[in-house]
Parts: C-alpha cells; structure tokens; sequence
C-alpha cells in the first residue's frame, strides 16, 4: 500500500506510530502510578483504608465475590439491561429522527417537547416508571431507554440537518423523490453523528440501569453498590463500581470498533 511513499513520507508515518506507542505506554504508567499511590497511601494510613478502601481490598473483595458465586450472576443482570436499554434507546432515536426529519410537520410540532425533555431530569421519572411497570427488569430498561432516546433524536436529527445541501439538490435534479434522499445522501453522509451517538449511548445506558438498580432491583452492580454503601462494605461499592468501569469501557471500544469496521466495509 505505501510501496511509493517517499522518504519524507515513511519518516512522518514513523514519527506517528511511534507517538501512539508513547502515548498508549503513558497511559498504562498513569494507571499503574494511581493504582500504587492508592494502595501506598492507604497502607500508610494517609487515608483510611476503611472509608476509602484500596487496590488490595477490592481485590479480596471480588475473590470473595467469585467463591461466593454471586460475581457473575450479578454483572449478567447489570449487563443485559444496560444492552437492551442501550440497543432499544439507539434503534427508537435513530427511527424517530428519521420520522421527524421525514416531516416538517411532525418536526414542528414536536420540536418544543423535545427541548422540554432534554432538559428534563429523566432519572426523576424513576419512581413513575416503578409505578407503572413495577419492580422489576422492565422498569429499569425503560429508565435505561429514557436517558439516552431524546439525546439520540436530537443529535442524529441535528446530523441529518446538516448534511451538504449541494449533495441533496443534485439528486434532486436527478429526480431523486424524499426516500431516496434519505438512504442514498442523508443517512450515509450521517453515519458519523450515528456513531457518536452510539457512543454517548453507552454511557447513558449504564447510568439509567444504575440508577433503576439503586431504585428497585435486588441483582446487580447498582444493587451490590447501594447494599455495600447501607452496611458500610465500601470495599463492596468500589469493587463493583470498578467492574462497571471495565465494563462500560469494553463495551465503548466495542461501539468503536463496530464503526471502524463498518467505515472500511461500506
């Protein structure tokens, strides 16, 4: 593929890959140097061990976790919410700003509630959704589903706003009718904003089933979090607050990666 770079041009490449080596090794150093400064200042009692817990101790605690055989039954619950919440939230964004951007109508009239609801607090509706649907799976999804659905209706709608006005008009002037404007300009031409999207999602996600965790569930990482935090195991909560953290981190290099494959498919 570079078979013809020049010499100026093997030495940029070189220079680069050789900056994203030194960046990925300062990463992993600044990991490592937290982790150490955390386990060497609660052994020197520099802070309490107790209230602040340490690497060592959140080790203990999830081998206890995995002998007591509650580890993984409790991370499945939290997970496949928060995937269901997350594929329901991403799917109904992306159809609903496709309605809206089919219709100016539609738009119109449903733009001020949607503004509304973005500023609304959608955790607030926990307690209705627990009314409503009870206490169970399907109301912390549906919390799961109602923190990241406007934010995906407005950005991907925002997206296909924006995209090159001279693209649509020579379609247009191919006699391209609205649906064809759509799958064949609008929605690749979007397919960034869709991503990041995406990528906001995971996040959101996590947060909503969480936090109808902490309101209802008896299973879970938001359960072990609220039940470690009542009977003062902070060790508890910071274990399972660090698997959340692996987690959502894997699934968000998982969106990343689903993209990049995409891009160099289509």
């Amino acid at each position: 593929m570079y078979s013809h770079e020049s010499a100026e041009q093997k030495e940029f490449l070189r220079k680069l890959r050789a900056k994203k080596r030194i960046i990925a090794a300062l990463r992993v150093l600044l990991l490592v140097f937290i982790i150490a400064s955390w386990e060497a200042v609660t052994r020197l009692n520099w802070l309490d061990p107790f209230i602040f817990s340490s690497p060592s101790r959140i080790v203990k605690t999830f081998i206890r976790l995995y002998n007591e055989g509650t580890l993984f039954s409790h991370v499945f619950t939290t997970l496949w919410e928060t995937v269901v919440g997350f594929l329901l939230g991403t799917v109904l964004g992306i159809v609903i700003a496709i309605v809206l951007w089919l219709s100016e109508t539609c738009s119109r009239v449903l733009e001020p509630y949607l503004v509304v609801l973005n500023a609304l607090p959608k955790i607030a509706l926990g307690p209705v959704f627990i009314v409503w649907m009870g206490a169970g799976p399907v109301a912390i999804i549906t919390v799961a589903v109602t923190v990241s659905l406007i934010v995906t209706v407005l950005e991907v709608y925002t997206g296909f706003l924006e995209t090159d006005s001279e693209k649509i008009r020579l379609v247009q002037s191919f006699g391209a009718n609205r649906k064809q404007i759509l799958t064949k300009v609008v929605l690749p031409s979007s397919f960034p904003v869709m991503m990041n999207a995406l990528k906001v999602n995971v996040g959101m996600s996590w947060v909503g089933v969480i936090v109808g965790e902490f309101l209802v569930s008896r299973a879970g990482l938001g359960y072990l979090i609220v039940y470690g935090g009542q009977v003062f195991q902070l060790d508890l909560v910071m274990t399972s607050v660090l698997i959340l953290s692996v987690l959502a981190a894997l699934m968000y290099f998982g969106v990343q990666l689903l993209g990049k494959w995409i891009s160099a498919k289509y």
